[in-house]
């Protein structure tokens, strides 16, 4: 696959997440026209799907279009379709459906795709009335080649509808205060109240620092002779000095007569 082909496939396939909430793995729904052409050219299926889509993928494929595989007696497009999980389309063994009937059928509920079906089919009128569901990515293989169809006018009318709700709702809706406050009043409501359980510890950070204890009488007489010492050998220290410098002091003692 090219990369400017992937690049919009990948495109495509987010607005089919965000918007109508498709998630991995794809359910992809085939009909009996696509498996047998794969059956006939060897083209891998389920790996043609995973490269298009770009992730996993769940292939399905419905009662009716088996049995309309069965009436053509293409043992290897049967083989096929058995490998694939079987779709209950709720029709009778007896009286079964057009495969386009009943692939329609299961992806068309109340005119939207509910079930998030990938539809891969050769039909081309098939294909023609699934654009008109919004949400409906549709695949078909041309030369050995798998195409997805890009987005739908129905898709893309539907995706803008909702982008615009997601950026205006707010602003124009004037019930959006009230359900707010309504549900704000609820949860105050609903919350339960935290039980007190005794006195908590103060904040140490807030606590003032206790003032130290005053010296008594004794450590201060000690303290005063500490300091007339310190006194003292700094006098003599003063008076090596002195000497060391040069300077010589006489003492002179007083004579006898």
């Amino acid at each position: 696959m090219r990369q400017k082909r992937a690049k919009s496939y990948r495109k495509q396939l987010l607005v089919y997440s965000h918007t109508f909430k498709f998630r991995e793995p794809y359910q992809v729904l085939v009909d009996n026209q696509l498996v047998s052409e794969c059956s006939g050219s060897n083209f891998n299926l389920p790996s043609g799907l995973k490269r298009t889509l770009q992730a996993d993928v769940k292939v399905m494929i419905t009662q009716c279009c088996i049995q309309a595989l069965y009436e053509t007696r293409n043992e290897g497009a049967i083989d096929l379709a058995k490998q694939f999980e079987r779709r209950r389309c709720n029709h009778s063994f007896k009286d079964p459906k057009s495969p386009a009937e009943c692939i329609e059928s299961v992806v068309d509920v109340n005119g939207a795709n509910k079930h998030r079906y990938v539809v891969a089919s050769q039909d081309i009128h098939l294909r023609r009335k699934l654009r008109t569901v919004p949400g409906v990515p549709l695949i078909h293989l041309t030369r050995s080649v798998m195409i997805m169809e890009p987005l739908s006018t129905a898709s893309a009318k539907e995706s803008k509808k909702t982008e615009e709700q997601k950026l205006f709702k707010g602003l124009n809706d004037p019930n959006v205060e009230k359900t707010e406050k309504v549900s704000s009043e609820s949860g105050k409501e609903s919350a339960p109240k935290k039980r007190k359980i005794g006195p908590k510890a103060p904040n140490p950070l807030s606590v003032k620092k206790k003032k130290t204890s005053q010296p008594s009488n004794e450590t201060k007489g000690e303290d005063d002779a500490f300091k007339e010492k310190k006194r003292r050998r700094k006098h003599k220290s003063s008076t090596n000095k002195s000497a060391i410098n040069g300077t010589t002091v006489l003492q002179v003692q007083p004579s006898s007569d």
